[in-house]
């Protein structure tokens, strides 16, 4: 090595490098916007990324933020084309919310397990088989080293990995703040239904947080669920739904 050039330089010129790698890699790979600008803004390259691992749960630890939670990701796995596989223990999920969220069961292979680390087995197996739309797993805890392995298996065949975190009890929901190697990671929260100008019940919304995202900050939006395509839309928050400190009476 020239010993006029120091680690330091040497080192830069490595990240440098990794870089340039990463990027070339996004761009290939490519990603699935939502559509909504305010959204596709916040995240690298426009929208989620394929070949990528995604976190979403719901604000609490009770059943209905759970469903939405659940919502979300099938709107986003239906916006993917192919078949989608959906990993689960506890089979509960409700087919014709599914299809209102635009994920036809015709379209989802459903995989049973008894135990989460079958769950989470079965999602790297279906991340390297290659050629689906997106892979689903719902799971209450997920270790750095599976993350690890369910985002390197997402890398090599550019599939979507979606994880569905959901509790049993409150205690099971403090696992989502570990860390853990996705690209993004997600928070729902069930808020009071669109207005509508005569007695009846308007569009589900949901509060929508943006927790984490590499390359990238984090960001909040209420947001209308998803529609019979996978796609939801913003709606205008009013003042008084903040703080005095600017921060959103759903956050938690």
């Amino acid at each position: 090595m020239n010993s006029a050039v120091g680690p330091n330089a040497v080192l830069d010129g490595l990240r440098e490098q990794i870089a340039h790698l990463e990027s070339a890699s996004q761009r290939k790979r490519g990603v699935l916007p939502f559509g909504v600008a305010q959204i596709d803004e916040r995240l690298p390259g426009g929208g989620l990324a394929y070949g990528a691992l995604h976190e979403c749960a719901g604000g609490g630890a009770g059943t209905v933020d759970g469903a939405a939670a659940a919502l979300f990701v099938a709107g986003i796995a239906a916006r993917t084309k192919g078949k989608v596989v959906w990993c689960l223990t506890r089979p509960d999920l409700f087919f014709p919310a599914l299809a209102q969220a635009g994920l036809h069961p015709n379209r989802v292979v459903f995989v049973e397990s008894d135990k989460e680390e079958d769950v989470l087995a079965n999602m790297e197996e279906g991340l390297s088989y290659g050629g689906l739309g997106a892979v689903i797993g719902e799971i209450v805890r997920l270790p750095m080293a599976a993350s690890r392995r369910l985002q390197l298996a997402a890398e090599k065949t550019g599939t979507m990995a979606l994880a569905v975190r959901r509790w049993r009890r409150q205690t099971e929901a403090s696992d989502f703040g570990q860390p853990t190697a996705s690209t993004t990671r997600w928070r729902v929260s069930v808020i009071s239904s669109e207005e509508l100008p005569v007695p009846g019940v308007g569009r589900a919304r949901w509060f929508l947080e943006l927790m984490r995202v590499k390359a990238g900050e984090c960001a909040e939006f209420e947001v209308g669920a998803c529609d019979a395509e996978g796609r939801i839309d913003i709606f205008p928050r009013p003042a008084n739904r903040q703080d005095q400190a600017g921060r959103s009476r759903y956050s938690r």
